[in-house]
């Protein structure tokens, strides 16, 4: 009896051709984690459930609110004030009670990320902040786990899949395309920007269908490709991401050096104390009392002969940094990232006896300035 039911239950997509029952096995199988259970995130998991994927996790720390309910129409009145991931569980196994799902109320953080992110086949980022992203492709490339990632801002919305394998090219992620998180301010989110309430929608269901394409092993999904949609206009274009060199360098070399990074704190730009002008680091570097640390992988170009420096790499700092008797440290990298996050370690580890600064977007900007 509970064989029919199935059957019944996904009868349409079983007797698609390149479907099948193998198909529905597929489904039933796999484990699917949708991190942020918002406007990409509910019509995802809503698609999910119903397609009958075995395994649904469910993310997301935040409360239901009336703002909400234009683009997330999973939640009613009633659930106003009540965890999103608890709400939306409740709704999904209502629709489907023969998967399981499970609920995860806390935020996703570096200290818990890897461990959860592990248990899935495929992650699905439905956030809208930009340490969230970064937090979820780094830990994805860590663990080899395919990442589709959406994003929404006004009338338009994009869509692609990283950390997956495709013939003949180099699985690409999120860095490839955005290498290093923007300027505070520089791009608006929804809550500033607005967002059309379908547009969550369409590119959230996108998403559901591109994991079921990856998850059944039918059509081309958007493996190293980048789809955008302008609502207002009905178009759409697909870009080809390659590989960026240096981009890997970015990414934490380990699981460790991962937990102990704070995604939240080196994507706030706009209160970047350690940040020094190219100005200001020729000066230090003059005055002689200065001690300069490149913290890049060693063999990353390009070489800083201009001045006399240490290599420490970010992943081996923790190890091999010893204290000197300089008056001041000076972290340099490709653009500035991971020095920042090398002078925050430094103050937070040796206290504020030293002035540690990081060279404001990296060795790249110190040689246009010197051109």
């Amino acid at each position: 009896m509970e064989e029919k039911k199935s059957y019944e239950r996904y009868h349409r997509q079983m007797i698609l051709k390149g479907f099948g029952e193998a198909g529905q096995q597929k489904l039933a199988g796999a484990k699917v984690l949708v991190i942020g259970a918002g406007g990409l995130g509910c019509p995802a998991l809503l698609y999910l459930a119903a397609a009958g994927v075995g395994v649904l996790g469910v993310m997301d720390d935040d409360v239901v609110a009336l703002h909400n309910l234009h683009r997330q129409p999973v939640y009613q009145m009633e659930d106003i004030g009540k965890p999103k991931a608890q709400r939306v569980t409740v709704f999904l196994q209502q629709l489907n009670p023969d998967i399981l799902v499970i609920p995860y109320t806390e935020r996703l953080t570096s200290a818990i990320a890897l461990e959860i992110i592990n248990g899935f086949d495929i992650i699905i980022d439905g956030t809208d902040n930009f340490s969230s992203r970064y937090l979820i492709n780094d830990a994805c490339v860590l663990l080899n786990k395919p990442l589709v990632s959406g994003a929404v801002s006004q009338y338009e919305g994009q869509l692609s899949i990283f950390n997956a394998p495709r013939k003949g090219e180099e699985a690409v992620n999120y860095r490839d395309l955005f290498p290093e998180p923007p300027a505070a301010g520089e791009v608006l989110s929804c809550a500033e920007a607005g967002v059309l309430g379908v547009l969550p929608g369409i590119i959230g269901t996108m998403q559901a269908a591109e994991t079921i394409k990856l998850i059944a092993g039918i059509g081309q999904p958007l493996v190293n490709r980048l789809y955008i949609f302008n609502a207002l206009n009905n178009q759409g274009y697909e870009m080809i991401i390659q590989k960026r060199k240096g981009s890997g360098s970015l990414i934490p070399s380990s699981a460790e050096t991962f937990r102990q990074t704070d995604y939240e704190w080196l994507c706030d730009h706009g209160a970047n104390p350690f940040d020094i002008s190219v100005e200001r680091f020729d000066e230090c570097l003059k005055s002689g009392k200065a001690r300069v640390i490149d913290v890049r992988e060693y063999g990353e170009e390009p070489a800083a002969p201009e001045f006399d420096h240490e290599h420490i790499p970010l992943s081996q700092l923790r190890t091999n940094f010893k204290m000197n008797g300089a008056d001041m440290v000076l972290f340099f990298c490709q653009s500035g990232i991971r020095s920042t996050q090398a002078a925050r370690w430094m103050t937070d580890t040796y206290g504020n006896g030293k002035m540690v600064y990081s060279l404001q977007g990296g060795i790249l900007n110190y040689k246009k300035q010197h051109e």
